[in-house]
């Protein structure tokens, strides 16, 4: 090794080579040293299997933000608004977000201390701190769920666009088929400008409502004559009582809330956190984005959630009519009902443009992070080999590829029978969310127990106080809302098989999953310090080495620095 950096001293190139050809060779002969350091900026042994950091801080952070507002808010919310009343819906989105928040800071602190492909995963995380068994069942269910929500978005895009046409849905999700998997092919820069962009204008939308809800608070909407104020809150009522009368009904009113929440915000967190093995600087770039995350987060969430209550009523015949037909266009928007109901004609229909958009980044949001999660598998053997693979712009095509085959469930959608299956399996998909939540605050929990026994937390590069409180409320919450999510088909007269089917069949797959896993691998017990130490360490190694030679970039004027400080 000296060797080589002594030679590299004494190098001396010919005056008539071309300042190109000059730089080539320097670069070959670092590609020497960085091979024999060990450093992972180098494609290392595999370059066929290594993706490229392609991502910057801005995408990152509309990526993080974009990921976690969909169809959910925008339509969903309904749903739960005309069932529970306005106060538990604005109750559930904050303790979802709290939640959500405590479970990105959690992953944030794990992926940014070993940030590398393959390592950023949550399977990888689990196999590297708890075993393979555990590993193995939490890869293919986070895999299944992200690839399930995607033709889940791709049906929401072709449903909306059949608010302004009655043509057949097929034609509609073709096309948003073709463009989900052309996007996720194409190199992650243009991936991740693409979404930049998208997520912009989600973020502008869910802004301007929150706006028109402000104005319509005040009585400013042309049909209006009056303040409007909290009036939803008093007639009907803050709170609807939920399957029986009484307090209990109203508990049971923010529980189902909170349950229905649940759709908006899954898998967000680890959609967010995959980026990191293709950001650039990600030491830098995560814990940005996970910091900005909760403000802008209780932002869209909590206040849009609030703006829901206030401007339509949970009793509105027109939101009731949209529930119980089972209708996910605009019409079913308690945003676009309320702005009807003020009488502005012209908002519902960019507004269904914008959540249109909304539903297509979700899904090719959630398509990228599933091809990441098998690419991720594959590097650990959980996987068959041949979704290690990636073009040369590292893009993983064969687990894209993989992950893409899932879009096609969307045209079960075409026929209404099919559709009812395609529900239980988008349903089946958010229970899988849940029991991913479970996962990453047990493995939190284990990671600060290795890292204090290693003594390595000098080298944790982002820490938030108090997560090993809340990665201990996590596991609470997310086994109770997973163990009670169909509750109410226990309650005298509310029997459904086909909805007892579609909540607690995740639990029994991610059951069958462990225990074959186990016995095929013959693990039971969890990897101790030492085992960690060997194969953590090296990497961290890596890492350091990696953040000592990125360049942070420093504002030269005033917009710059704000820029950077927004970004």
């Amino acid at each position: 090794m000296s060797s080589i950096l002594q030679a590299t001293e004494n190098v001396s190139l010919s005056p008539y080579l071309s300042s190109q050809v000059k730089e080539n060779i320097m670069t070959s002969i670092q590609d020497v040293i960085d091979t024999e350091q060990g450093s992972f900026s180098d494609v290392e042994k595999e370059p066929s299997h290594q993706i490229v950091r392609g991502l910057k801080s801005r995408h990152i952070q509309l990526i993080a933000l974009g990921s976690a507002i969909g169809t959910g808010l925008f339509i969903g919310s309904g749903g739960a608004l005309s069932t529970c009343g306005p106060a538990p819906v604005l109750i559930a989105y904050i303790i979802m977000s709290a939640f959500i928040w405590t479970l990105m800071n959690q992953l944030t602190e794990m992926v940014t201390l070993v940030p590398l492909p393959g390592e950023a995963s949550l399977n990888s995380l689990v196999r590297t701190y708890l075993n393979r068994p555990l590993s193995f069942t939490c890869g293919w269910n986070l895999f299944y769920a992200m690839a399930m929500i995607a033709p889940a978005e791709i049906t929401a895009c072709a449903l909306l666009v059949q608010y302004w046409t009655d043509a057949n849905s097929a034609i509609f999700i073709s096309i948003f088929v073709v463009a989900t998997v052309v996007l996720t092919m194409l190199p992650v820069k243009f991936f991740g400008e693409s979404e930049f962009w998208v997520c912009s204008i989600k973020i502008l939308t869910i802004t301007g409502l929150i706006i028109v809800g402000i104005v319509i608070f005040f009585g400013g909407g042309p049909a209006q004559d009056h303040v409007l104020g909290f009036h939803y809150w008093k007639h009907p009522g803050a709170f609807k009582e939920h399957l029986v009368p009484g307090s209990t009904g109203k508990f049971l009113a923010v529980w189902t809330a909170i349950i229905k929440s649940g759709f908006s915000f899954v898998l967000v967190p680890e959609v967010v956190t995959s980026c990191s093995a293709e950001s650039t600087n990600p030491r830098r770039n995560m814990p940005r984005a996970c910091s900005r995350f909760i403000y802008r987060l209780a932002l869209f969430y909590v206040v849009g959630s609030l703006v829901i209550g206030v401007v339509v009523g949970s009793d509105n015949s027109s939101l009731l009519n949209a529930v119980s037909k089972g209708d996910s266009t605009a019409a079913a928007s308690p945003f676009v009902i309320g702005i009807k109901e003020a009488g502005i004609k012209i908002l519902p229909h960019i507004i269904n443009a914008c959540i249109m958009t909304s539903a297509y980044s979700c899904g090719t949001g959630v398509l990228y992070g599933s091809s990441r999660t098998l690419h991720a598998m594959a590097m650990r053997g959980e996987a068959p080999k041949i979704f290690k693979k990636v073009n040369r712009f590292g893009v993983p095509y064969y687990s894209t590829g993989c992950a893409c085959l899932f879009t096609l469930l969307a045209y079960l959608n075409c026929s209404k029978s099919s559709s009812v299956v395609f529900n239980w399996l988008s349903n089946i998909a958010t229970i899988s969310g849940f029991v991913s939540w479970v996962l990453v605050s047990t493995v939190y929990l284990k990671f600060r127990k290795v890292i204090d026994q290693l003594d390595l937390n000098d080298r944790v590069p982002f820490r938030v106080r108090f997560q090993k409180i809340g990665a201990y409320c996590s596991i609470v919450f997310f086994t109770l809302l997973g163990l009670t999510n169909g509750y109410a088909v226990f309650i005298k007269g509310n029997w459904d098989t086909s909805t007892f089917f579609t909540c607690y069949i995740t639990i029994g797959f991610v059951f069958l999953l462990f225990v074959g896993s186990t016995i095929y691998y013959k693990e039971v017990s969890f990897r101790n310090a030492d085992e960690i130490a060997k194969d953590l360490i090296p990497k961290i190694d890596i890492c350091d080495e990696e953040e000592r030679n990125e360049v942070v970039p420093v504002p030269k004027n005033l917009l710059e620095k704000i820029w950077y400080t927004v970004i």
